[in-house]
């Protein structure tokens, strides 16, 4: 990480990614390791509460939601947010948030689907209380890495206690290229979770994008880690 240690993207960048459509980073299909892991993250609940960080338009979302459960995602982007629920064709309500100024919450009016527009460190579990699942593709690797340890507190603190976590995470040289997405190793992850974590790699996948070739990379792994609460 020392090659990227000092790089800093603030909102309003993010927010100008949307608003001039620069957003590589969305996928128009539900992400290939969710599907494949989806079991392992379920664990034969049923009605689990999921949290999506840095959520953007993700189709995942839906795809959970039509599967019995229901959703929790946070983004700064107001655009973003809006454009899932209009491409979705899912009816939606608006109001404030009460316990962050200036934040909005935009939910389905079947109640499954609920994003919060705000900065991400401004939520918390008194805002929404605490989740048994969180797919996190592309919140990790999009953070500054010098807030990576509070991104990780947050995470934790709004786990319950049988939550599992899904963590997809980028490899590559950073040296190459300076993010976002930024490179995660598996000692990064351990020194941000593993105090209060355990940490599993379920899948690793090799191979290069095209948008991968266009960042300057010569090779890339993609990893999936499940993180469980210390106390399972």
């Amino acid at each position: 990480m020392s090659a990227q240690a000092d790089r800093e993207v603030d909102l309003s960048e993010w927010e100008n990614c949307w608003q001039e459509g620069r957003i590589s980073f969305h996928r128009s299909d539900v992400h290939n390791l969710l599907k494949a892991n989806v079991d392992k993250l379920i664990c034969g609940r049923r009605e689990v509460r999921f949290f999506f960080p840095l959520c953007g338009k993700a189709v995942d979302m839906k795809w959970l939601a039509d599967l019995g459960h229901t959703v929790v995602g946070v983004d700064i982007s107001e655009k973003g947010i809006k454009e899932f629920f209009q491409e979705q064709n899912l009816e939606y309500n608006e109001e404030a948030v009460a316990d962050i100024p200036g934040a909005k919450l935009f939910k389905s009016t079947d109640g499954k689907i609920s994003i919060y527009q705000c900065d991400l460190y401004k939520f918390s579990s008194a805002v929404a209380g605490h989740f048994g699942g969180i797919w996190d593709r592309g919140a990790l690797v999009a953070i500054n890495p010098c807030d990576r340890q509070k991104y990780a507190s947050l995470l934790v603190s709004l786990m319950s206690s049988d939550c599992r976590y899904l963590l997809d995470t980028l490899e590559y040289n950073p040296e190459l290229y300076k993010g976002p997405p930024f490179f995660v190793s598996e000692d990064d992850i351990k020194t941000v979770f593993g105090g209060s974590c355990n940490i599993d790699l379920l899948q690793s996948v090799g191979g290069l994008e095209e948008g991968h070739k266009s960042w300057g990379l010569d090779s890339l792994t993609e990893k999936l880690y499940l993180l469980t609460t210390k106390t399972q």
